[in-house]
């Protein structure tokens, strides 16, 4: 199936900017009453039937929309630090779409070597890798962040007055590091996704230097649940997309 995105549709008819109707109509030779495929990003996928066959600007009507489209059954947020080498963050960007995410956000942390990230080029790889996928819904790309605000500004009430998330909450916080922390004993992703009913997971990964004690220190304030990802030594995009997978295959019937 072919995919196209759209983000001006009305009621009875969606258009395709420049970059999409060539791809439409110059590459994929598609002509008026030829039936087409769109997404809006937020979800829903519209079968169409292409009116105006314009390289620049082509045209369909809507003949049937479908909710949910490609959808996953939980809402998962990253929160990672871009890795030093662009490329590789990139890459994380791409697979976990392909898997199924909903937010990532760029982290920059105290241990960080990229202090400075622009999203723009990771939205485009997103989109493409969700139409590839046959998704309907785009993952947000956040605006970079600190770790530290991150941390509380995800949290309900103040930084240091969460309560620890149990199995029966609506949400799981977890946060993966590399360092033992004797009065915070690590337990595996997979045990921690185990015994919890919710559908609403949010996942921190550190950089390359890992995140500092305390980062760490404030998400465990913070309620959220320290875990490993197995004995191996992973690459931080690595790390990031084998949570990604985790939940994935956590929530598979």
């Amino acid at each position: 199936m072919e995919l196209f995105y759209s983000d001006d549709i009305d009621f009875s008819c969606c258009r395709l900017d420049a970059e999409e109707s060539a791809h439409c109509v110059r590459v994929l030779r598609h002509r008026v009453g030829d039936t087409i495929h769109v997404i809006d990003g937020e979800g829903t996928l519209l079968t169409c039937r292409l009116t105006d066959d314009n390289p620049r600007g082509a045209e369909a009507a809507i003949l049937e929309r479908q909710a949910h489209w490609g959808a996953h059954p939980y809402r998962l947020t990253v929160g990672c630090c871009p890795t030093k080498n662009n490329d590789r963050f990139e890459w994380f960007v791409e697979k976990a779409t392909e898997v199924g995410i909903d937010r990532i956000v760029p982290l920059i942390g105290e241990h960080s070597e990229r202090k400075v990230y622009k999203p723009e080029r990771a939205r485009r790889i997103a989109l493409s890798a969700t139409k590839q996928s046959l998704k309907a819904r785009i993952p947000e790309i956040a605006e970079p962040v600190s770790v530290k605000e991150f941390i509380a500004g995800e949290t309900p009430g103040q930084a240091g007055g969460a309560v620890m998330p149990g199995p029966d909450r609506a949400s799981l916080r977890l946060i993966a590091y590399c360092f033992e922390d004797a009065e915070h004993p690590r337990t595996s992703i997979k045990e921690a996704l185990s015994s919890f009913q919710g559908t609403d997971v949010t996942v921190l990964i550190g950089p390359e230097g890992d995140f500092s004690p305390q980062e760490a220190a404030l998400a465990l304030r913070c309620g959220y649940i320290p875990v490993h990802l197995g004995p191996s030594r992973l690459r931080t995009e690595t790390a990031a997309l084998t949570a990604v997978q985790a939940v994935y295959l956590a929530f598979l019937p």
